[in-house]
């Protein structure tokens, strides 16, 4: 065997892949003598170059892979060869990108001193194929659909809630202004919604490009068509008439004054070249964008003629998509759809659950809201929506975002469907004042010690003057356990006295204007919608949306009523002093 050639040749291979002489012996069943006396006698040291260590940690690893059964210690130093061989990867392509930097610094200083090196929003010379590469790649098949019909001159789109469509939008108007040179403009409710496109927009660059953008309210970017604009706008910010561009108008079924505003929108756009999307979870059907989704603006010119008015498609036919007569591309996207389209996102059964029929409908069907019957209609509500960013005294930023001025708590408990809720609410600085909305928090199956103890970190975080608590079914465990850390919790027990009082509260303060929340907040509005007023079997008459041991509804409109209720049906006989807080001059903005 010492003097096989074959088994010389075979040592020979395994020592150059760096196996270890104790390795080689076993394998070829020689002595460890004999393989030190091969490498001697042919000198394979000269044969096992030391190379880079990357070549040095290659040979390494390539000889431990190709090794049949492996020790536990061969196993682990697999693990640790392949993490060095990534380090020193990286390393190299530093160094590789240190060097081509190097290079073209120099090339730089060769040129005339005109030429000026790219800026952070510069993006000439971008390649269009890589980015509509990535721009596909980043996408559901339901979502890049509405790229096919990006050329519609206008775009209305009803859609489920929380599939993806700001974002969406967001990567198609920054993939159109760098390749087309248009500006886009988008408009939402509140300057934090407004955010959500910029903040969309810059991580997608950061990923596609690899650059990070600069700007805040404006973003200016240079492409290869010239100076872009990027403008990102809330409702109270509509003023503005200089703009020019595409817009995307969000949520538009949800904020208030919107046939004066869709004027300011439509109005930037005017120019042929330019897009008009509104795309919106439904609110309403007495919202006045309803006709505009509808058609009835444009069938009301014929009617006006005595012409024939033309038909719109069916609501099945926009489930596909559908040019209509007035020019409008529509479509209808709801959860079903867009889970067939590729959204992997939900689950479908644990929604079911969570959401009553007709909430459900609302949220994730597209299904318009008749508020004909309801206590509060949309017109009474639309007054109450606010942009929270310019709320000056409160920072929700901050450890006590709203310092030492007290606060309300309400707490609406989950039934069998629904789910519970808290709302903080700023009290009125001044008998008769305004209440607002400063936060809300909903909770879908949490135990009712956690709810509790989320109520805990509140009472932490603000100065809590009252907390109103409903009993009904866990109701009374997360009271029982509030009252260990807050004595002073208020019961309310749900009787048709109370449900009474309850509502007439809201009735007055919504009515006259004297509450406040985030526009962004939607289900607020839809919550109270759902309340109507019915009978008993003993024909006694009740308020309700709905609630039962089977299902629930408005748990956030419930929790407010549960705050209202603390300033009382008489408030105005009261002593002025007990809503006396902060000095005169302290108002919201």
């Amino acid at each position: 065997m010492a003097n096989d050639k074959t088994s010389i040749e075979q040592a020979r291979a395994l020592y150059i892949q760096r196996r270890t002489v104790t390795d080689i012996a076993r394998e070829l069943d020689i002595t460890r003598a004999t393989v030190y006396r091969w490498i001697d006698q042919f000198g394979w040291d000269r044969l096992r170059t030391e190379g880079s260590p990357r070549e040095v940690t290659e040979q390494r690893l390539t000889a431990l892979l190709v090794k049949g059964s492996k020790t536990a210690e061969e196993l682990a130093e697999i693990e640790l060869l392949t993490g060095v061989l990534e380090r020193l990867e990286k390393l190299e392509q530093r160094e590789q990108n240190r060097q081509v930097a190097a290079v073209a610094k120099d090339e730089t200083k060769k040129r005339p001193r005109k030429t000026q090196r790219k800026s952070a929003n510069d993006f000439t010379g971008l390649d269009e194929g890589l980015l509509m590469e990535a721009f596909r790649n980043s996408q559901f098949d339901y979502q890049f659909d509405l790229y096919g019909f990006r050329d519609s001159r206008v775009r209305n789109l009803l859609k489920s809630r929380q599939i993806g469509f700001t974002r969406y939008f967001s990567a198609e108007a920054l993939v159109d202004a760098l390749l087309t040179g248009q500006n886009q403009i988008f408009i939402s409710a509140s300057r934090a919604q407004a955010e959500v496109f910029r903040d969309y927009i810059k991580g997608f660059v950061l990923d596609w490009l690899d650059k990070e953008l600069k700007g805040r309210d404006k973003i200016e970017l240079m492409t290869d068509n010239g100076l872009v604009c990027l403008y990102f706008l809330s409702t109270n910010s509509m003023t503005a008439q200089s703009y020019n561009g595409n817009f995307y108008f969000d949520e538009y079924f949800w904020v208030r004054d919107f046939d004066k505003l869709n004027k300011v929108a439509a109005a930037m756009a005017s120019q042929k070249r330019f897009r008009k999307t509104y795309f919106s979870t439904p609110s309403a059907m007495s919202h006045p964008a309803y006709d505009l989704w509808s058609g009835e603006r444009y069938k009301e010119r014929f009617r006006k003629r005595n012409q024939e008015v033309p038909e719109f498609p069916t609501e099945k036919q926009l489930r596909n998509g559908e040019i209509c007569p007035d020019g409008a591309f529509r479509k209808i996207i709801t959860l079903h759809d867009a889970m067939a389209g590729g959204c992997d996102l939900f689950d479908l059964e644990e929604l079911e659950l969570e959401y009553p029929d007709e909430e459900f409908d609302q949220l994730f069907r597209c299904q318009f809201i008749d508020d004909s019957n309801s206590l509060f209609q949309l017109a009474t509500l639309q007054p109450c929506l606010a942009d929270i960013g310019d709320w000056r005294d409160f920072s929700p930023d901050n450890g006590r975002p709203y310092l030492s001025k007290p606060v309300w708590l309400g707490y609406d408990p989950s039934r069998t469907r629904d789910g519970a809720c808290i709302v903080v609410v700023a009290p009125p600085k001044r008998l008769g004042g305004q209440f607002r909305i400063l936060e809300r928090i909903r909770m879908h199956g949490q135990s009712w010690f956690y709810q509790a103890e989320k109520i805990r970190s509140l009472t932490e975080k603000y100065t809590v003057d009252y907390i109103g608590i409903d009993l009904t079914g866990p109701g009374s465990g997360v009271f029982e356990q509030v009252q260990q850390f807050y004595p002073r919790a208020t019961p309310i027990h749900y009787t048709l006295e109370s449900k009474t009082r309850l509502v007439l509260k809201a009735q007055e303060v919504i009515g006259q204007g004297r509450i406040l929340w985030d526009s962004a907040w939607s289900d607020i509005a839809a919550g109270f919608m759902q309340i109507h007023r019915t009978t008993t079997n003993s024909g006694q008459i009740t308020y309700v949306a709905d609630r039962s041991q089977r299902t629930g509804h408005a748990d956030s409109a419930w929790a407010i009523m549960h705050t209202l209720i603390n300033e009382g049906l008489n408030y105005r006989n009261l002593r002025p002093s007990r809503y006396v807080f902060g000095d005169d001059h302290e108002q919201a903005a």
